[in-house]
């Protein structure tokens, strides 16, 4: 495809309509977008004419949003692409690394080809950007980080992403600070960790380990954090307090936070002030099984919040299907966002905040000069995209089709 061309009649939302003060639907119309070396370049009216002899790619008057995010991901654990296996039930998180230690390395697929297998089912359900962990741990060192990394390198053109060095066995418990360190030497963005306390029997050492690597290695942090109620709240109460004095504000993300769930909300209210303060992200995977954080009152309050999608078919779950647009509705579904206004900003826990319109209902997406990554959908609007978890018939990444069924 041209670096630049036109993309037609695609459609875009404009306003919402607004009768007795509530929005009852959303208003979209036609529009040709000029891309030019992967941005978009002018925005027109599909009335006007285009006076030019620029390829064209015709969008069919589908619905274009921006393209999704998945902030959490395990691109070494999928076994997509192998045999099919179910979940052993285990008594506790110990269980399940040996049988995960045990079962990966028997595998007659490689961790690339597995990983690369994901990679296109997110590419095609409209995903541009992800963040995945990858284990680290003395028994593999930093094998899964290469297997991982090529797998990447293979979707380069299609998609950007970032790495965590995950020490999903414990930093301390297995004493993998150095490990951690070299992966962020060659290529890691951020610094893993799982469960202070459970896991590695510490929350002060493990934390100010996880901060200590990060500030070393100029990263961010994405802990997992699985513990419940007053010790999950008070883990990360500690990391709001190292984030901030180690000046690490808006570069340090909690996975789960399962505890903000376990709390009133009255007490969730004041996290989120703590939260936002500290500029810590707030990622949930929507559980079903459990109470998670309330993703609606902490973004109201000025936490960075994000849906992912986690497990997909590992030895931790059978489930999933890499479908992050079915999470945000879920996400929707369980916190009774059944409302024009409330489905469609439910769009920005996957878009990194973007959506269409506004609160206000003002089009604040797509602009000229933003960079035209893009899926196009077979839906009326975003609010029917994220309800009925619409068909995805293109994606684009930097004004490239990457997935297309046009």
């Amino acid at each position: 495809m041209s670096s630049t061309y036109w993309l037609t009649n695609t459609r875009l939302e404009t306003s919402f309509q607004i009768e007795d003060g509530v929005v009852t639907a959303t208003h979209t119309d036609c529009f040709h977008l000029l891309i030019k070396d992967g941005k978009i370049e002018k925005i027109l009216s599909s009335i006007e004419e285009i006076n030019d002899d620029l390829p064209r790619e015709n969008a069919q008057h589908l619905l274009a949003l921006p393209s999704f995010i998945e902030k959490h991901c395990h691109l070494d654990k999928t076994l997509l692409g192998d045999r099919w296996r179910s979940v052993t039930p285990v008594r506790n998180i110990f269980e399940r690394l040996e049988i995960e230690k045990e079962v990966l390395p028997t595998l007659k697929t490689t961790t690339q080809e597995r990983a690369e297998r994901l990679l296109g089912i997110y590419v095609k359900s409209g995903i541009t950007h992800v963040r995945t962990h990858v284990d680290i741990y003395p028994e593999v060192g930093l094998k899964n980080l290469e297997e991982v990394q090529k797998a990447l390198h293979s979707y380069k053109g299609k998609l950007t992403h970032e790495i965590v060095a995950f020490p999903q066995h414990g930093l301390l418990r297995t004493d993998s600070r150095e490990l951690v360190r070299k992966a962020l030497q060659n290529g890691a963005t951020h610094v893993g960790g799982v469960d202070p306390a459970t896991v590695d029997g510490d929350i002060n050492a493990s934390l100010k380990a996880m901060v200590e690597l990060a500030v070393e290695g100029k990263a961010g942090i994405d802990l997992h954090l699985h513990d419940p109620n007053h010790l999950g709240i008070f883990t990360i109460k500690k990391l709001a307090q190292l984030t901030i004095e180690a000046g690490l504000q808006g570069k340090v993300s909690i996975s789960h936070a399962f505890g903000l769930g376990d709390i009133p909300l009255s007490q969730a209210e004041e996290m989120a002030i703590l939260l936002a303060d500290a500029g810590i992200t707030i990622i949930s995977s929507v559980p079903i099984n459990r109470k998670f954080p309330p993703m609606g009152l902490l973004r109201q309050n000025g936490v960075s919040v994000a849906v992912g999608c986690d497990n997909i078919f590992d030895v931790w779950s059978p489930f999933g299907n890499g479908d992050i647009l079915e999470n945000v509705g879920r996400l929707a579904e369980i916190s009774g966002w059944v409302d024009e206004r409330s489905l469609a900003q439910a769009l920005s826990y996957i878009t990194d905040g973007k959506t269409p319109l506004n609160y206000e209902g003002e089009q604040v997406w797509p602009k000229v000069g933003d960079e035209a990554n893009i899926v196009l959908v077979d839906a009326s609007c975003s609010a029917e995209a994220v309800a009925r978890r619409a068909k995805r018939v293109a994606t684009m990444f930097r004004g490239q089709l990457v997935s297309s069924s046009l």
